[in-house]
């Protein structure tokens, strides 16, 4: 045999496995990508459970603190900013906060039967990685199809039950 010759056999060898690592390579890189992106969802739906419900307490309080008695729902977000009713005026918000998916203080809004603004939620399209262990408040997030069906809404509690008379 000649110096610098080889068997046919090994002739590729490096090739094939130079191609084979940059498979693997990509997987793994595919999989950390995937990670990354998973836990940067998981931060935003974090970031969407305080701002909601900072929102739903401001909706609340702007609700229950009704001059005279005369309850009424903001009429827009930006009523949390700022409420004239009071003669001292009330900030409940000191800025709207953006929606973690879109990045925009652009919400969807629930209206109020009599008017106004009662919650909000997200426009997000996106599924919902958490689906369990919310909050009493936000247990109807578990059957959620997407970020739009996470609402935080404010309903004023019952008024308590009139004992009947015997």
């Amino acid at each position: 045999m000649k110096f610098g010759s080889c068997p046919r056999i090994q002739h590729g060898f490096t090739y094939i496995a130079l191609l084979i690592a940059v498979a693997v390579s990509g997987a793994a890189l595919a999989s950390i990508g995937e990670l990354a992106s998973r836990s940067a969802q998981r931060e935003k739906e974090k970031e969407l459970l305080f701002a909601g419900g900072e929102m739903r307490r401001a909706i609340g309080e702007f609700y229950e603190r009704a001059p005279g008695g005369a309850k009424r729902y903001p009429k827009s977000l930006e009523e949390l900013l700022e409420d004239r009713r009071q003669p001292v005026p009330q900030r409940y918000l000191r800025r709207i906060y953006p929606d973690p998916f879109s990045g925009k203080p652009e919400w969807g809004l629930v209206e109020a039967p009599e008017g106004g603004v009662m919650g909000v939620y997200s426009r997000s399209p996106l599924e919902p990685i958490r689906t369990g262990r919310f909050p009493p408040e936000y247990e109807a997030f578990e059957k959620a199809k997407s970020y739009s069906d996470w609402q935080f809404v404010y309903a004023p509690p019952a008024p308590p039950a009139q004992p009947t008379p015997k």
